[in-house]
């Protein structure tokens, strides 16, 4: 997994060979960022048949990072194409700085 950044956020892609997109949920909370996804065997087994080797990984995949600030969770944008999922992480603009009365 690769995370720049950019002018207004963040750009992460994750290779994800194997996985089909309805398989991959991403979640942002604040500044925290979780991507979930899972590798299902997609062929049979026949019977007879003996598996010599196996380097594929089939399973629940999880990675979580956090970054330095929070993202505008409604501007953020994710693609899947040939196997690399894309996000487009924006930064939250930063409220106005409050100036407080002294009593």
């Amino acid at each position: 997994m690769d995370v720049t950044e950019t002018e207004n956020g963040y750009l992460v892609h994750a290779e994800m060979p194997g996985v089909k997109k309805e398989n991959i949920d991403v979640a942002i909370e604040g500044n925290q960022v979780t991507i979930t996804a899972e590798v299902k065997q997609e062929w049979e087994k026949k019977e007879g048949d003996r598996m010599l080797r196996n380097e594929r990984y089939f399973g629940n995949i999880y990675r979580s990072f956090t970054l330095p600030v929070e993202l505008d969770e409604s501007a953020c944008e994710a693609t899947y194409d040939n196997g690399i999922l894309e996000l487009k992480l924006v930064r939250k603009a930063a409220a106005p700085g409050k100036r407080l009365a002294i009593r």
